[in-house]
């Protein structure tokens, strides 16, 4: 890698001045929906971000539950959005900080029990456990002391890490309606 190409604090000086005047305006919502996918293939979905139209995540039934294994899970798309918060709030805050990094690895891992899922029983539904690890690679830094700073911070503002730490009320709700005949 190389120093950033990217005048971080210049992107956000504007909107740090406009949220500090309209705090109103900081508020966002985040939606996603589901796309179009073959309602007679139950293995198979689509999910689409309502800010990025066009763009389509594809995603499926694990292999564990009965899936064929070709796209990634649910599951999967939890932990690829930990690993992308975890990496470009890392890189934001580098580019912020002037440090050149040299290289980042970030890896997620989660347990999970398929059986919950397939009600095979009392076992859990859903991830028992997350580890994340992120290590990078600051150019002049023999000691270590920038990048632990740097690490320090990135961990404390991403956003999906904080959100799965501190948890959040989530609701849910399902309709049923008659199709048509």
């Amino acid at each position: 890698m190389a120093t950033s190409k990217v005048d971080v604090r210049g992107l956000q000086a504007p909107l740090r001045e406009r949220y500090r005047n309209q705090p109103e305006t900081a508020a966002v919502v985040l939606r996603v929906h589901n796309g179009r996918s073959d309602l007679g293939d139950p293995l198979h979905v689509s999910v689409q971000p309502d800010a990025v139209p066009g763009e389509s995540w594809r995603s499926g039934a694990h292999a564990a539950v009965g899936g064929s294994g070709d796209v990634a899970c649910s599951g999967d798309l939890l932990l690829g959005a930990l690993a992308a918060c975890q990496e470009t709030t890392l890189r934001m805050v580098a580019a912020s900080m002037g440090i050149e990094l040299t290289g980042v690895e970030v890896s997620v891992e989660g347990d999970w029990d398929p059986r919950g899922t397939l009600a095979m029983g009392d076992f859990p539904i859903g991830l028992s456990a997350i580890r994340c690890h992120t290590r990078v690679q600051v150019r002049d830094d023999a000691r270590g002391e920038r990048a632990e700073r740097l690490l320090r911070s990135a961990e404390k503002y991403c956003v999906v890490l904080s959100t799965l730490r501190g948890g959040v009320p989530v609701s849910s709700r399902f309709e049923v309606e008659q199709a048509a005949t």
